[in-house]
């Protein structure tokens, strides 16, 4: 599993990519099927049906979604557009993961040759807002977490797949 920023990607996009032993199918799954989303990221109401608007239930910072790709087993993209809950008054200099954050997820998915797949996985908008603050950041994404406890970037893939 590797991070990397590449030339060719925005200034402040975040890119993850892993191998990992499961098929497109099943990491398809964990990524469009609410219940199998939330075991591993937040509550939501995902359709991953070009068009449709989702949410994460974040209590401190709903977060809006909208699908703009979809093809499945292959492509899933969505804007994300996090807003301070009712109330939150905390200053957007000093606490950035405060102010409003738009911004948009890429997951690509490639069949391996050994029948895994290669994921994906683009924040685009992510790094302007987040990279003070990753550490209490919205993703938990668990890809074989080893330690739950663990200080993880916001969109580190670490996603669970026993279920999908």
């Amino acid at each position: 599993m590797t991070a990397k920023q590449h030339s060719n990607m925005a200034a402040d996009s975040i890119e993850f990519e892993c191998e990992l032993p499961d098929p497109p199918e099943k990491v398809w799954r964990a990524l469009t099927v609410p219940d199998l989303l939330a075991a591993w990221m937040m509550p939501n109401d995902i359709k991953p049906e070009i068009g449709s608007r989702f949410a994460f239930d974040k209590a401190d910072a709903p977060i809006e979604c909208v699908i703009l790709d979809a093809e499945p087993e292959r492509l899933l993209r969505y804007s994300w557009r996090e807003r301070p809950a009712p109330g939150n008054t905390a200053d957007p200099v000093t606490s950035p993961l405060d102010s409003p954050m738009d911004s948009i997820v890429t997951f690509t998915l490639d069949r391996t040759v050994s029948g895994g797949t290669h994921l994906r996985i683009v924040h685009d908008g992510f790094a302007r807002v987040a990279t003070p603050a990753v550490a209490g950041a919205g993703w938990r994404l668990s890809l074989n977490a080893h330690n739950p406890r663990q200080t993880i970037a916001a969109n580190t893939p670490r996603l669970v797949l026993r279920a999908a």
